[in-house]
């Protein structure tokens, strides 16, 4: 696995353990990406994941920028138009992944935008 593959593999194992099922991984258009779609009953979750070595620079959540979250819901928007899933809400997620001892620390914030 390379890079941001890696990061979103452990994330979809973290979310899948908090019980979220798995949907599809990086869903993408020419505009846009969704590294994971989850479900949690019948809310229909974005994720954006995020992995930091440090955070020197600020943490993996304030990489999310505004042009980031643009494309991501236009990505998002075109994922709901191309398969009409039965859903009653839909949810933008971010998984900030950091290095803690051995392990990974997992940074979930749930409806992290609009």
């Amino acid at each position: 696995m390379n890079g941001g593959r890696h990061w979103e593999a452990l994330a979809r194992k973290f979310l899948v353990s908090q019980g979220l099922r798995f949907v599809e991984a990086n869903f993408a258009r020419r505009f846009g990406e969704i590294d994971l779609i989850m479900q949690d009953g019948t809310t229909l979750i974005f994720v954006e994941v995020k992995y930091r070595s440090s955070e020197r620079f600020g943490s993996s959540l304030e990489q999310v920028t505004p042009g980031k979250i643009r494309k991501i819901k236009l990505a998002a928007q075109a994922y709901l138009q191309s398969r009409e899933p039965e859903v009653e809400a839909v949810r933008f997620d971010v998984v900030g992944i950091s290095p803690e001892g051995t392990g990974y620390k997992f940074n979930w914030v749930k409806g992290a935008f609009q």
